[in-house]
């Protein structure tokens, strides 16, 4: 078990900017692309998550101080501080049997190409651990509901089992329409973050039977047509953040500064993404030529993390104006029992992104079911936190330096919170979790036979 998380550790070491390239490197010379073309892609595949992810932290560093400033602005102190993923994945591999959902990632990706139940192919290892928490929560309920440890770790690793044959269910059901938004083809987003696009999808349906929502797309494209310069990226950026500057601030100068970085990175979000483009497009190529030749005419898709939909303007500027809505919803759940109050977590991507793929990038869908499904996130953090705590002080008790005594931590904007807790509580023997459980599911086929019908029209637009 010790080498076995050294070698995990080592790897994680890395950084997904390098570990992943470094898997695509590996595929292009599996495929038979030259040496150069193959390092290429690779490299240029690295500078585009590195790019990504600096505009990510850039945004996400902009937009944190004026969150805090409008909530200052409330008065309103919860009692649940609100860490982040980062924080939380740290605690979650500091679970002594968390190591071992790195190889069951590699093994049911495997199993499942092999008896041919996806055409997946899941590179991003580095979000193992969503696997792993998704593993210690259904153990830490089990755990509470009095089963025995043996019995939790089980259930622990079958749950992340699940989780693995969703996330490639959810990829192949995800590939042309992120091959229309990004122009990207064969490469897929098999993110647990999507998998609320269960949820998304009856509101989708609800909306689309308003004649005016319906008809009209409301993406980017469509506000450029209809507002002129108003619709550019970085006029859109500016307005929004200026807007959320003088909300928080109250102040000129802060407020047309937040407006500057907003713009710049609406700007410079759809140049990076072209990067991924570049780097994927001569690897996919290969890989398409190597199945057709091999396997007759079977595809193969490249199963990457979310950055590479981040050229997408709807997504950013729905999260941005997610965030007082986020705020307002924190405060007034309270007496429903919401603690957390969302910073580290304010830009609320795990929920943009199956907005994003469902709606096709309608901002007005996207807001307003966004502001609709909000209160689920606020709601599963608060429930997690005993949980997540007491994680933290037996096996990293470093992530609650800072934090007040009697104070819990959470992750405001969980990914698929309503996947997490229905499973955890469904496998702890609690009737309502186990309800809830069989209605994902049931919501997840109706998702898939609606995306199976969409994908044939969208492959006819795509050319294929």
């Amino acid at each position: 078990m010790d080498v076995l998380l050294g070698v995990v550790n080592y790897i994680l070491g890395f950084g997904a900017a390098v570990f992943v390239p470094l898997i695509m490197l590996i595929v292009g010379l599996l495929v038979k692309m030259k040496l150069s073309d193959a390092f290429v892609a690779a490299l240029t595949l690295g500078v585009a998550f590195t790019g990504m992810n600096m505009l990510v932290s850039f945004m996400t560093g902009a937009v944190t101080p004026a969150a805090q400033g409008l909530a200052a602005n409330t008065g309103i102190t919860l009692t649940t501080t609100d860490i982040g993923w980062p924080a939380l994945s740290a605690i979650a591999w500091a679970w002594p049997l968390g190591v071992l959902c790195f190889p069951l990632h590699l093994v049911v990706n495997m199993i499942m190409l092999a008896i041919n139940k996806t055409n997946t192919l899941n590179v991003d290892l580095w979000n193992c651990w969503n696997k792993l928490l998704t593993t210690v929560l259904v153990y830490y309920f089990a755990l509470t509901a009095g089963m025995s440890e043996g019995t939790a770790v089980a259930l622990g690793f079958t749950a992340a089992a699940i989780e693995c044959v969703l996330e490639l269910k959810f990829g192949d059901m995800w590939q042309p329409s992120i091959e229309k938004i990004t122009g990207i083809p064969g490469v897929t987003v098999p993110h647990a973050m999507a998998f609320t696009a269960v949820l998304v999808l009856p509101f989708d349906k609800l909306l689309d039977m308003i004649p005016a929502v319906r008809d009209a797309s409301f993406d980017a494209k469509w506000l450029r047509s209809k507002i002129g310069v108003f619709g550019e990226n970085a006029v859109m950026g500016f307005i929004i953040g200026v807007c959320l500057g003088f909300a928080a601030y109250g102040e000129l100068q802060q407020s047309l500064t937040l407006g500057i970085q907003a713009a710049t990175a609406m700007q410079l979000f759809p140049m990076v993404s072209k990067l991924f483009m570049q780097a994927l497009s001569p690897i996919s190529d290969a890989m398409g030529e190597y199945m057709r030749k091999r396997f007759h005419g079977r595809e193969l898709y490249v199963g990457l993390d979310w950055p590479i939909l981040a050229g997408s303007n709807e997504l950013w500027v729905t999260t941005i104006l997610l965030i007082p809505f986020e705020l307002l919803l924190a405060i007034a759940l309270v007496p429903a029992g919401n603690t957390v109050l969302p910073f580290a977590g304010i830009v609320n991507l795990c929920l943009a992104v199956p907005l994003l793929l469902v709606t096709g990038g309608n901002l007005l869908k996207m807001v307003l079911i966004g502001i609709i499904l909000t209160p689920i996130y606020l709601f599963v953090s608060t429930a997690i936190a005993p949980y997540v705590t007491d994680l933290a002080a037996k096996y990293a008790p470093s992530a609650l330096e800072g934090i007040a005594d009697g104070a819990l931590i959470s992750w405001s904007t969980l990914e698929c919170p309503d996947f997490r807790y229905a499973i955890a509580q469904a496998f702890s023997g609690n009737i309502i979790g186990i309800v809830a459980l069989v209605a994902w599911f049931a919501l997840f086929v109706w998702l898939y036979k609606e995306f199976k019908t969409r994908n044939v029209k969208i492959k006819e637009e795509l050319g294929h």
